[in-house]
């Protein structure tokens, strides 16, 4: 049924829900999972701003952020024994970040949650969940 599965993650308590989800799936049908983390690029003045104001810059920390959310995923689905692969991309629109992924990957189902951290957003500009849906012919399983 399905081989490769996709599960996008923002580090929030709803993307984990959808990880373990999407991991026990890959588990019960004998399919490796991709975890994939969009941090958005920093505004070139804010980060030119940012560099001469601090020694950690923006892209060092949302690399170490990102890193940690898909250590998690790897580190759960270790433990129940699915194949793993992961990486971080930037980009300023997650939703085109995340169905570029699931076309790199193969992949023929995307597990994601119905929110994540940007709650204000989603209600100005519509879910990244709902763009992918609309933006890409691979299923995706919405998690709540």
């Amino acid at each position: 049924m399905y081989q490769s599965i996709l599960l996008p993650v923002d580090g929030s308590e709803y993307a984990l829900k959808a990880v373990d989800t999407g991991i026990e799936l890959a588990r019960r049908l004998q399919a490796k999972v991709y975890g994939v983390h969009v941090v958005p690029p920093l505004p070139a003045i804010s980060y030119v701003a940012e560099l001469i104001q601090s020694r950690d810059s923006y892209t060092d920390l949302a690399r170490e952020r990102a890193q940690a959310c898909l250590d998690e995923i790897s580190r759960r689905a270790a433990a129940a024994g699915v194949p793993c692969e992961t990486e971080f991309v930037f980009d300023l629109r997650p939703y085109v970040a995340i169905v570029a992924a699931a076309t790199k990957h193969h992949c023929d189902l995307i597990v994601m949650a119905s929110r994540g951290y940007h709650g204000f957003e989603r209600v100005l500009l519509g879910s990244v969940t709902h763009k992918v849906m609309i933006s890409c012919d691979v299923p995706v399983l919405v998690c709540h």
